[in-house]
């Protein structure tokens, strides 16, 4: 990943409204939330959602597809895995036990 991306999908998530978008849709998993459960949940405008679910994609953050009328909204998780792996590169510098901390951290969440 270049620089250029990764501050395009850093940019997506350095809001609180798409922060939290993202967020629901990495907890809904791959099968994802239709558009209107979203704005219900987050108690959002459509309009408002709208924008900020372009942004997402723009970024390479989230899919959609259509499902009927709906639009249902999933996050891309190649996306934020490069985006995540990006940010560790060069983390470590031969000292894993910084690191270790982020490992066990996703550890925890993968297994709950």
């Amino acid at each position: 990943m270049d620089s250029i991306l990764a501050a395009r999908r850093l940019s997506a998530l350095a809001h609180e409204g798409r922060l939290a978008v993202f967020r629901l849709l990495v907890k809904a998993g791959p099968d994802g939330i239709a558009a209107g459960a979203i704005a219900e949940t987050l108690e959002l405008p459509q309009n408002t959602l709208s924008a900020q679910l372009a942004v997402l994609a723009n970024a390479g953050l989230l899919n959609n597809r259509r499902d009927g009328r709906s639009i249902i909204y999933s996050a891309a998780y190649d996306g934020m895995t490069e985006l995540l792996a990006y940010l560790m590169e060069d983390c470590c510098q031969g000292r894993p036990e910084v690191c270790a901390p982020l490992g066990e951290i996703a550890n925890r969440a993968a297994c709950c």
